[in-house]
């Protein structure tokens, strides 16, 4: 896991608050040349799972096996982020009701620890990260990097605040400081706290070394739900 100075409170050092260097314009294109060759390979040599993963879906229900939400991106342009699809086809239907029960969860982390809506087959693509491999074609075309803030949706803006500058100085990531620091098991403010250290200290050491620590998040499944 990589380790951030986070206080007990899950708040950001008041170092980090204070304004950083923005990356050089030559840092962002060699930055998006490192996604494009990597999201590029990583889309052929993924193809044969990318299949039976969609396979697997369609024959559970019978219904598409991607979903696209809308989120918000670098500068706040609202872009389709993909999916393998986890849920039943009419997840959105049932939320409401879900939150008159279960609110605080949703609060907290913007999630539901036990979310009813997951089917089977979504619960193991959830645990294992695989559901977020479509996301692979959002880094390709540039909407997402392969490291950055994680992307939120447009209801989401009022609880970052002021923060939501740094949100949208940089495109959002398959992968971040959040995902390798708890991910669902985390409240939503430390979720906003890993952003700000991911928005104000890019740098390549960062990139990398996020790269490298998401490998075990995954593999042992960290703070999935």
């Amino acid at each position: 896991m990589l380790m951030l100075p986070f206080d007990a409170q899950g708040r950001a050092p008041a170092t980090l608050t204070d304004p950083f260097p923005r990356p050089s314009v030559d840092y962002d294109r060699a930055l998006r040349l490192a996604d494009f060759a990597v999201a590029a390979v990583l889309l052929v040599v993924l193809a044969p799972l990318f299949l039976l993963i969609a396979l697997l879906i369609v024959a559970s229900d019978g219904k598409s096996p991607l979903f696209a939400q809308c989120r918000l991106g670098q500068h706040g342009r609202v872009f389709a982020c993909w999916k393998f699809r986890t849920m039943v086809p009419d997840a959105d239907q049932r939320l409401a009701g879900l939150l008159a029960t279960t609110s605080l969860d949703w609060r907290l982390r913007h999630k539901l620890a036990a979310d009813p809506r997951v089917t089977w087959l979504g619960r193991l693509l959830r645990r294992s990260s695989l559901d977020e491999l479509p996301q692979l074609a959002n880094v390709l075309i540039g909407d997402m990097s392969l490291v950055g803030v994680r992307p939120i949706v447009a209801a989401e803006v009022a609880r970052y605040g002021r923060h939501f500058a740094d949100y949208c100085r940089q495109r959002p990531g398959l992968t971040g400081v959040w995902q390798v620091n708890g991910r669902s098991m985390t409240t939503y403010r430390r979720r906003l706290a890993c952003d700000r250290v991911m928005a104000r200290r890019r740098s390549p050491n960062l990139y990398a070394r996020i790269l490298i620590a998401t490998i075990p998040t995954v593999f042992l499944a960290r703070g999935a739900c």
